[in-house]
């Protein structure tokens, strides 16, 4: 074996070692970055030496050119604050009502126009409103209701097949796109103004999009996107998926609220109460902060 020879075998031995050393940390340390780690492997493995020179030089060139230490100097950490007392306005509060007993209580003539300010605003976001006006005895009222409704449906409807496509595809940017639909179908979804069997659809369509981002891009996923698929699944009574959703998201998110909440909706819809009390006391020993809306389910349950 001639020296050239022995040197480059020398060399592809130091680069595997040094690329599993990588990879093992990698798996151990930062699990949601599997992904992005493996693929640095291969490219490592398929070209030595110049794979790892190519990330030191970018890693090294971030810490000289882009890491700055944040300038704390106007900040100011003292805990006394300031509170204002702003006195109440009586005569506004005892004229505020919720939208939907507005559109309860109003008269036709009152309701028409309660309905077209509604309309003139974001009506993705009042939905549910909306569709109380259906109800109306108030023909007119009745009928501009179910266009709005129509036409806002059939825009979604159109977008969210054109958008799934698209997605299906999987080109350089699909990840993105899968967060804006899911974001975008969920406004609507968690209205309910669709008919049980088109809700449970469309909760699947976004199901299957979790699912591409979950597979493809998991450093992407936050415990708030496992909380809205989770509660999707959970309105449509598809216990089994939400069940393995809710696993998913204690794994990645075990210091999280939303992590445990989803698991307690869960056990507390399917009435599993040695479940729930398990999760429960788990989330007692831990140190996250239980907020009110928690304490009320577990106080119904109880």
């Amino acid at each position: 074996m001639s020296k050239q020879m022995l040197w480059f075998l020398i060399f592809i031995v130091i680069n595997t070692i040094i690329t599993v050393v990588y990879f093992l940390y990698g798996f151990f340390k930062q699990k949601t970055k599997t992904r992005l780690i493996t693929i640095r492997c291969i490219v490592m493995l398929c070209a030595p030496g110049v794979g790892l020179l190519l990330f030191f030089t970018s890693w090294l060139c971030y810490r000289i050119f882009f890491r700055e230490d944040v300038d704390l100097s106007d900040v100011v950490f003292s805990k006394e604050r300031e509170r204002e007392i702003i006195r109440t306005n009586e005569e506004r509060d005892r004229n505020v009502v919720p939208l939907e007993e507005a559109i309860e209580v109003a008269g036709n003539a009152a309701l028409r126009g309660l309905v077209m300010n509604i309309t003139q605003g974001d009506v993705e976001q009042l939905l549910s409103s909306i569709s109380m006006a259906l109800n109306s005895e108030d023909s007119e009222t009745a009928h501009y209701a179910a266009s709005v409704l129509q036409q806002t449906l059939s825009e979604f409807r159109l977008k969210v097949s054109k958008d799934y496509q698209a997605i299906q595809r999987q080109d350089e940017f699909f990840i993105e796109r899968s967060h804006e639909l899911i974001n975008y179908m969920n406004r609507f979804l968690s209205q309910k103004v669709f008919s049980s069997t088109e809700q449970k659809a469309y909760v699947g369509v976004l199901e299957n999009v979790a699912t591409l981002i979950y597979e493809f891009g998991l450093e992407t996923f936050t415990s708030d996107l496992y909380e809205t698929v989770c509660l999707r699944l959970l309105e449509v009574e598809e216990y089994g998926k939400c069940n393995m959703w809710c696993d998913r998201a204690m794994n990645q998110f075990p210091e999280e609220l939303s992590s445990y909440t989803c698991k307690l909706k869960l056990y507390f819809n399917t009435e599993q109460r040695d479940r729930f009390f398990a999760t429960m006391e788990e989330l007692k020993r831990s140190a996250i902060v239980i907020d009110k809306e928690t304490l009320n389910l577990i106080r119904t349950f109880q």
